[in-house]
């Protein structure tokens, strides 16, 4: 579970930003929207968070911050080569951002313990790289890493309480890969719960394809498939089963304008390949009889939340973080409060699964679906950086019509829309 994500010096962000799931002392809809923490020193923390501001204020590259870190710490020791590029983008609006290094940091709980983690990169090296683990009341420094450009040299640190061969985890770790990672590549179970926290964590930007493709292996087994329908038929969709069929590449029809050598160049690359593809079963008017339409055929709204099935009912079986930018596209808000509900189900949501999101949907700021500490704001300042606060920052009255406040600027994150002449 996640407890606070900051960042500094990546893409529109300059200065550090933090967004934190801890929940505020009020009791409104505290059993639905927040939890107990696994650790009693700690506060409630919340089921679920929302970002709201204007286009390019900030909020998708608030997502791709995340999607950066879980990236290198995932990849960076198994898929890249000594001397390659990290793709860290710093903000460019300041003169000294570009020389600067991109930082980020998480603060969470696995398995029982809380841990800080978090490194600095440019695009060439790691700079930085600390990790403290809780596992009583007191911080453990397990391991510090730091470049100094004088000496060209990196100085590191290893607390007593990390156990393993740091030494060669040490040498092991190349400059543009993260220590991290290559210890638990390295079989290091002690920072394996670290590892399987970014492991665990669903990001989805532009994803759609790639959650359809874990929704469609999902429906591969039966239990799940059967889920997976009542998921979609609880969320308003009319479809009486769910059928997948092997179909070979070698029936896949092209363009009629596209160049013959482009086309052969794929049916070469296609050939003997197969894909599976996805049929929603409904019956016909006045009959027994069922017909199969392709899920191509069926609505934008549609694809898009069976896309979306498997991951968000495994958020709530497996209690994993889901990080989604732009939750209203394609869907109707009626939708969007279906599912939120199921996150702030305990009932439903009982292993404690967390939902960040970014949407312009500004209608369930006033359904009483959400608390006051759930709402965040992106807005960019003077110099052009993305500024991330939360609502509460406002001190709203109780009975405050939070949708009409802020759609007339009460808390800022508005687009400024000028007068057009032609």
């Amino acid at each position: 579970m996640l407890l606070e994500f900051s960042v500094k010096n990546y893409r529109s962000f300059m200065g550090t930003q933090t967004l934190s799931m801890g929940a505020g002392s009020t009791r409104d809809l505290q059993d639905e929207n927040t939890f107990a923490s696994p650790i009693k020193t700690l506060p409630r923390l919340l089921r679920s968070a929302v970002v709201y501001g204007p286009n390019g204020g900030g909020k998708s590259n608030l997502i791709k911050a995340l999607d950066f870190m879980q990236s290198l710490v995932l990849l960076s020791s198994k898929e890249s080569q000594e001397g390659e590029r990290i793709k860290m983008k710093p903000f460019l609006l300041d003169p000294e951002g570009p020389f600067q290094t991109g930082e980020f940091e998480v603060v969470f709980i696995e398995e029982g313990i809380r841990y800080q983690y978090g490194f600095a990169v440019t695009k060439t090296r790691v700079t930085e790289e600390w990790l403290l683990a809780y596992p009583g009341n007191r911080a453990q420094r397990w391991f510090e890493r730091s470049y100094n450009p004088e000496t060209d040299q990196e100085e590191w640190y290893f607390g007593t309480k990390l156990t393993g061969p740091k030494k060669t985890w040490q040498e092991s770790t190349r400059a543009n890969a993260l220590f991290l990672s290559t210890a638990t590549q390295l079989n290091s179970e002690q920072l394996k719960p670290v590892f399987s926290w970014f492991q665990r964590l669903i990001v989805i930007r532009h994803g759609e394809r790639i959650t359809r493709e874990f929704t469609t292996e999902s429906c591969e087994n039966k239990d799940k498939r059967e889920k997976i329908l009542r998921f979609l038929r609880n969320a308003g969709i009319e479809v009486d089963g769910i059928t997948i069929k092997e179909r070979s590449f070698d029936n896949v029809k092209f363009p009629s304008d596209m160049p013959e050598d482009l086309k052969h160049f794929f049916e070469k690359d296609m050939e003997g390949k197969s894909f599976k593809e996805i049929l929603f079963k409904h019956q016909l008017t006045d009959s027994e009889n069922f017909v199969l339409f392709p899920l191509t055929d069926e609505s934008d709204g549609t694809q898009k939340l069976f896309a979306y099935a498997a991951p968000w009912l495994d958020v709530l079986t497996n209690g994993r973080v889901l990080i989604i930018d732009e939750l209203d596209n394609s869907f109707h808000p009626h939708l969007v409060r279906f599912l939120l509900r199921l996150i702030h189900s305990s009932k439903n949501n009982w292993k404690n699964g967390q939902l960040i999101f970014s949407t312009h949907d500004t209608s369930i700021l006033d359904t009483k679906i959400l608390r006051r500490d759930q709402i965040w704001f992106v807005e960019k300042d003077d110099k052009q950086a993305t500024q991330l606060y939360p609502l509460t920052d406002f001190h709203p009255r109780k009975k405050e019509a939070l949708e009409k406040g802020y759609l007339q600027g009460r808390f800022g994150a508005l687009p400024y829309i000028g007068e057009v002449k032609f």
